[in-house]
């Protein structure tokens, strides 16, 4: 059976990458799928081949993402809080417009789950990084920590977690404001929007994740998204001699990381080594200065360049780190905020690379970097957990879950529509009520009758 399925994306390329991969899966399985996101991301939707919908009352552009993330709290409610009812009510209004069956949204995006209920369709949250939403015995998202070893760590895990769920609810008033405005029941505590969603899909492998003590019962892992982004560029190697190679690779979201791109860059130039430097959307090559071993380009292909360089160099961004560990590449992660911390505290634990602070030194840079490229064990750590990963990208379980909750509200409308012909002979009123929430079968509107309607 084929389905509608609305993606909703926020913010930057790196949030829409995911999603537009999650959305391939699901064409490739014969559904239809249109994706809500910010204007500037519209060529790149179009060039997945997929409709695009921007939003109306929500805000766009650094508005919908600052690139000032100094203070978290500032930072999350000029994005998400403070902006919750118009993202809502862009959600809602778009599934009214098109039959929907079931949406798919970035998690960071709360008020999309407030936007679905009101329209009466299930949404699942997708989370391209650890969980946001705080796992029993897990280190929570942007904690950095470690998975715990003792009493105390794991009490040290708990704080953190309780701190977590006490941060975000210092919004719960803009989220009950969007509440009230779409008529859909108040919030008690905003983490009870991820219990309201029909899924919440962790797109990172489990085998990757630190283990959880228990799941909710509506958490699936199902694997990284790693499709590749449309503005990469092709890759020509540029090697001219047969010394180690690595790959430094800027983050695709705007972090001000010019700085820390500058220090690896020169701390390459310490080593006898060659390197790739890739600055992605939101760095100029004009703005980094390269030693004669360092060959900087705007973009290219990860997948290529990592099966031929020795180490990955990065801020460890979701999707370069599972890239790294396919390919079977060490990493040296230096994070800058997000869920940075988070892919570097996993990588450290399964042995697969290490962790420097953003604010190390070149030499610290370069001595890490020459320790991970001579040492095999980091590599093999690597090699086989990218190939736990890779198995995990291949088992597709997102378009299992995502059809799950689509089929259960067809089946729940047909349920309705039973019920209501039993209670009572069917007007025209009612046939009219009945097709605007019926999803068509060729996902486009069906035609009125000319005596029914307007």
């Amino acid at each position: 059976m084929s389905y509608d399925f609305l993606l909703v994306s926020w913010g930057t390329s790196g949030n829409l990458n995911p999603l537009l991969t999650a959305g391939r899966q699901l064409r490739q399985c014969g559904h239809r799928v249109r994706v809500m996101a910010d204007p500037a991301m519209r060529d790149e939707v179009a060039a997945a081949d997929f409709e695009f919908v921007t939003w109306r009352r929500a805000p766009t552009g650094r508005a919908a993402d600052p690139t000032d993330v100094s203070d978290l709290g500032d930072w999350f409610r000029r994005a998400a809080a403070d902006p919750a009812s118009a993202y809502a009510a862009d959600v809602r209004d778009e599934i009214e417009r098109h039959p929907t069956d079931a949406v798919l949204s970035i998690d960071l995006l709360f008020a999309a789950v407030l936007g679905a209920e009101a329209a009466g369709v299930p949404i699942a949250l997708l989370s391209p990084h650890v969980s946001l939403q705080p796992l029993a015995g897990v280190p929570p998202a942007s904690s950095g920590l470690s998975a715990p070893k003792t009493p105390q760590e794991r009490a040290e895990i708990e704080l953190a977690s309780q701190q977590m769920r006490e941060f975000f609810n210092g919004f719960l008033p803009q989220f009950n404001d969007a509440c009230a405005l779409l008529g859909v029941p108040a919030l008690s505590h905003v983490m009870d929007l991820f219990d309201r969603s029909a899924r919440v899909l962790l797109a990172i492998s489990r085998t990757f994740d630190f283990p959880a003590d228990w799941l909710p019962a509506n958490v699936r892992y199902v694997g990284p998204l790693l499709g590749q982004p449309s503005w990469s560029e092709p890759w020509q190697a540029p090697w001219s001699t047969n010394r180690p190679r690595v790959l430094i690779a800027g983050s695709t979201g705007a972090q001000g990381q010019g700085e820390l791109i500058q220090k690896i860059i020169d701390a390459m130039g310490q080593l006898e080594i060659e390197a790739v430097v890739t600055a992605g959307p939101n760095l100029g090559v004009e703005s980094l200065r390269a030693p004669g071993n360092v060959h900087v380009l705007r973009s290219a292909p990860h997948n290529a360049v990592m099966q031929e360089v020795s180490l990955v160099i990065s801020q460890g961004g979701h999707g370069t780190v599972n890239r790294a560990l396919i390919n079977g590449c060490p990493l040296l992660i230096l994070p800058m905020g997000r869920d940075q911390g988070d892919n570097a505290a996993r990588v450290e634990g399964k042995g697969a690379g290490l962790r420097l602070p953003a604010t190390a030194s070149e030499s610290e840079i370069a001595s890490a970097a020459a320790r991970l490229i001579l040492e095999p064990h980091c590599r093999l750590a690597a090699r086989r957990l990218g190939e736990a990963i890779a198995a995990d990208v291949d088992g597709a379980g997102l378009v299992r879950e995502m059809e799950a909750i689509a089929a259960m509200r067809r089946q729940d409308l047909a349920l309705e529509d039973r019920a209501s012909e039993d209670r009572a002979p069917q007007d025209p009123a009612t046939a009219v009520a009945k097709w605007r929430r019926t999803p068509a079968s060729n996902g486009s509107r069906q035609h009125l009758p000319a005596d029914i309607g307007g």
